[in-house]
């Protein structure tokens, strides 16, 4: 867990130098240690060193997509983080496609995604990843209802995909019914 922090530490610090205020707060271990326990965490290993990490779950953020869409087979991916020594590699591009065909084996027809609000890079990245842009959600932030941080929502179809990886995971249970 204390590789996982780190890891985000250090993105942290590169989106800083970017001038986006984006992870300045710590991650609090608790929620991460949730996230590992749930097997929602993956990591690209590229021998000893972690180059790339992603979350991927059935669970959305509280607050984020209405009634309806949360009917829809759905998988949400976020912490989408690809280390610093491994950047320009397109990392992150076969991270989403592998996640979209891992959802799409467990029954869902969407992934999707919460980004930064205020991350306008970030965002245009996920679109020319072949996301849509769904809304951002402004209000009921997690402190006391204020303005939310991570609010502009994006989803794209799930599906086989092309991804590179020799992937060591287990095959993803069936969530949904298959559509």
């Amino acid at each position: 867990m204390s590789k996982l922090l780190a890891f985000r530490e250090e993105a942290a610090a590169w989106l800083t130098r970017l001038g986006s205020d984006q992870w300045q707060r710590p991650y609090p271990a608790d929620r991460l240690l949730a996230t590992i326990e749930a097997e929602a965490v993956f990591m690209v290993m590229d021998g000893d060193a972690t180059a790339a990490t992603i979350t991927l779950t059935p669970e959305a953020e509280e607050g984020l997509w209405t009634e309806r869409e949360l009917q829809e087979p759905s998988m949400f991916i976020n912490k989408l983080t690809v280390a610093r020594t491994h950047a320009g590699q397109n990392l992150g591009g076969r991270l989403l496609n592998w996640a979209g065909e891992r959802a799409y084996r467990a029954g869902a027809k969407w992934l999707r995604l919460d980004a930064w609000t205020t991350n306008e890079g970030l965002q245009r990245y996920y679109l020319r990843q072949g996301f849509d842009y769904v809304r951002t959600v402004h209000e009921g932030g997690a402190v006391n209802g204020g303005p939310r941080v991570s609010g502009w929502l994006a989803q794209r179809l799930t599906g086989p995909a092309e991804h590179g990886f020799e992937d060591e995971t287990p095959a993803p249970q069936v969530l949904f019914a298959k559509r």
